[in-house]
């Protein structure tokens, strides 16, 4: 009985932050990128990860989630809602201490089991200092061997039985986003985000707007605005996402409506390398690829702005983990 207390005592979980969905769906921003915990907070509680953040920050990821479910915790499982490296960054290093299943969408298998290299991005879009630095982020192929899972054909997923994963391409070819049915809960992975992460200035100052996948990794935008669409079908209540903080009630109603609306004035580029014509992947990796468009330009000025970038990674790295 002793025990059964113990475990069921909460837990000081330092107030909510902007990126906390709901009671049981905490959030944290690792850089750029957030990871988040489902399971109600409270020693022993079962929890389940979703996307394991930049590079350098697991750290950070276990010491919230110590906070949330006491000390020594691990997550029942982890789920990627897409490979891209911003969102596994600290994926090796989190798994030498958790022995744990990781599922992804058997479409981003070939990106994560050392297969295919993702489509490269298009830096030549989006407009802003993160799209010109673009071609730097790493692109693969990864490898986590078998230690990544298929998620089910049905969406189900065995350690988040309220939960179902939703196939939501164009960012990624197997980007998927989570809904619970019974509140309308939505981790939307990057399908949409309420940041325009395409600009340094907006990613710094998290200034809520609703807007499209980031545009420079988007390798197919008619599959994006079907995502869009149909996550707006689902009239979520709160929603997380993979950039920008979290949204909720009205807000959400109307900003998700209003992207999916205009989605193709808002977030479409008028020219790019996927604009036109998507990225062809299957099972095995990519299978076709428009021609690239020039981006010189973007890598001139993408180095002008790395090296300030660089320090102020390093700096928040070192902050987070003091």
């Amino acid at each position: 009985m002793e025990t059964q207390l113990e475990l069921d005592t909460p837990v000081d979980t330092g107030g909510k932050t902007p990126y906390d969905v709901t009671a049981d769906v905490a959030g944290i921003k690792t850089l750029f990128v957030n990871v988040f915990f489902i399971g109600t907070p409270g020693y022993g509680n079962h929890w389940v990860l979703v996307d394991a953040g930049f590079m350098g920050y697991a750290s950070s990821i276990k010491k919230r989630a110590e906070e949330l479910f006491g000390p020594g915790t691990q997550p029942d499982a982890i789920i990627l809602t897409h490979g891209h490296a911003d969102h596994v960054g600290s994926l090796k290093t989190l798994l030498e201490g958790w022995n744990v299943p990781v599922y992804a969408h058997k479409l981003e298998l070939p990106f994560l089991q050392g297969k295919s290299s993702y489509p490269p991005p298009d830096p030549a879009i989006g407009g802003g200092g993160m799209s010109y630095m673009s071609w730097v982020f790493p692109i693969g192929p990864m490898d986590f061997g078998d230690q990544i899972k298929a998620l089910p054909d049905d969406g189900k997923i065995p350690e988040l039985p309220d939960w179902r994963a939703i196939h939501t391409p164009g960012h990624a070819p197997g980007h998927i986003s989570l809904f619970r049915d019974k509140d309308r809960t939505l981790i939307a992975g990057d399908a949409f985000v309420t940041t325009n992460q395409n600009a340094i200035t907006a990613v710094a100052t998290q200034r809520e707007e609703f807007h499209g996948p980031p545009a420079y990794f988007t390798c197919d935008w008619e599959a994006a605005k079907e995502s869009v669409q149909k996550l707006n079908n689902l009239n979520p209540a709160a929603a997380g996402t993979g950039h920008g903080v979290s949204v909720r009630g009205l807000d959400l109603k109307l900003g998700l409506n209003k992207l999916a609306h205009e989605f193709e004035a808002r977030s479409i580029p008028s020219e790019g390398r996927y604009v036109k014509q998507p990225a062809v992947t299957d099972e095995n990796g990519i299978v076709d690829m428009p021609a690239p468009t020039s981006f010189h330009v973007a890598r001139v000025l993408g180095l002008s702005i790395l090296t300030g970038v660089v320090g102020y990674a390093i700096w928040s790295v070192v902050k987070q983990n003091d």
